[in-house]
């Protein structure tokens, strides 16, 4: 069974000291004492001067700025408004998406934005966007392959992926979809 958002901060915060040396109350510190006020920068420090990961970083950063309390329902608003109205019919090909994805390991963050939801690891490997009132585009970075069939060049669709696959219905998510999101998970660790 799937860990909730709220199950998964707290076992974030719970392995903190063991994956990065300090519990949560340390790493808040030493952002505070930075000076540090946008996420992210406070991220890019966690990163780059600290060595942690994006998950962690992002984390902090999240506490730094008003508790990880208040991040969940955050990512659930931004969520719900892209599937809301006309799009709500969507919602079932997102929800089969995410359960594969979160498939991969305990490392895949979903990063919700206004129009879609970030695929991350160590970096972005892909997203999940409701383009139009019929459609889901799944990008997916895929550096170095060719397009075919219904794996398309992403195109002016977005810039931060290689790839896009356009859907209509859940039962298009299949085997070739999740190896190719697979290929981009595993090439961005």
């Amino acid at each position: 069974m799937a860990q909730s958002p709220d199950d998964m901060t707290k076992s974030m915060i719970a392995n903190m000291p063991a994956k990065t040396g300090k519990p949560l109350a340390d790493w808040v510190a030493i952002v505070r004492e930075s000076g540090l006020e946008k996420h992210g920068d406070m991220v890019k420090l966690l990163k780059s001067d600290h060595g942690m990961t994006h998950g962690f970083a992002n984390l902090v950063a999240h506490e730094v700025r008003g508790g990880v309390a208040t991040r969940p329902a955050a990512e659930d608003d931004l969520v719900g408004a892209q599937y809301a109205g006309d799009k709500a019919a969507l919602k079932p090909i997102y929800d089969v998406l995410v359960r594969a994805v979160k498939g991969f390991g305990d490392d895949v963050e979903l990063a919700p934005k206004k129009a879609y939801v970030s695929l991350r690891r160590a970096k972005q490997f892909g997203l999940i966007q409701p383009s139009t009132k019929t459609r889901v585009d799944v990008g997916i970075n895929l550096k170095g392959t060719g397009p075919a069939g219904r794996l398309e060049a992403s195109g002016s669709f977005n810039a931060m992926v290689s790839h896009r696959v356009r859907l209509t219905s859940a039962a298009e998510v299949d085997g070739e979809l999740i190896g190719w999101l697979k290929a981009a998970y595993d090439a961005a660790g």
